[in-house]
């Protein structure tokens, strides 16, 4: 696991654009974190930087919305689901073996059980003391995505 400190919302969405540099086809990522904590600004601005010309919004209504850039985004939305079975309902299985695109999820941890083997996992939490500051923790699981994960361990460290 590793951390990275945001101290404003502009300092989040640098980061994202930095890491959009090293997300390959395949790649996963499970978003947790409170309302409010920043999840769809870092999905926006990962959007922006991969050429996503749409306006990105949670997907909170329509629980999955599709983007095209320079790869495919899926960007899921679980809070408002309650059973495992909604899942197969909106065809969240085929998209997270595509592997042909982007697969960001937010309220991941709603389904834990029901999540891929391989995909990183990045918690959002505010911190206590600091109004705007965020404190991010990135942690991998599974092996398929190592190389991406190494690469935004690096990206991290400026």
């Amino acid at each position: 696991m590793f951390q990275y400190i945001s101290n404003s919302p502009e300092a989040t969405a640098e980061l994202a654009t930095k890491l959009a540099a090293v997300i390959k086809p395949g790649t996963i990522i499970c978003l947790e974190g409170d309302l409010g904590a920043g999840k769809t600004l870092f999905v926006q601005n990962l959007a922006k930087a991969l050429g996503i010309e749409e306006n990105v919004t949670s997907p909170t209504f329509n629980l999955m919305n599709t983007y095209e850039g320079k790869m495919v985004m899926y960007h899921f939305d679980l809070y408002r689901l309650e059973q495992e079975y909604e899942l197969e309902d909106i065809g969240f299985y085929d998209y997270i073996s595509d592997g042909d695109g982007l697969v960001v999820i937010e309220w991941a941890d709603k389904f834990c059980d029901c999540l891929p083997d391989d995909y990183i996992l990045l918690d959002i939490q505010r911190a206590e003391d600091v109004e705007n500051q965020r404190i991010l923790s990135f942690s991998l699981r599974g092996e398929a995505l190592e190389d991406v994960y190494k690469e935004m361990e690096k990206l991290c460290q400026f």
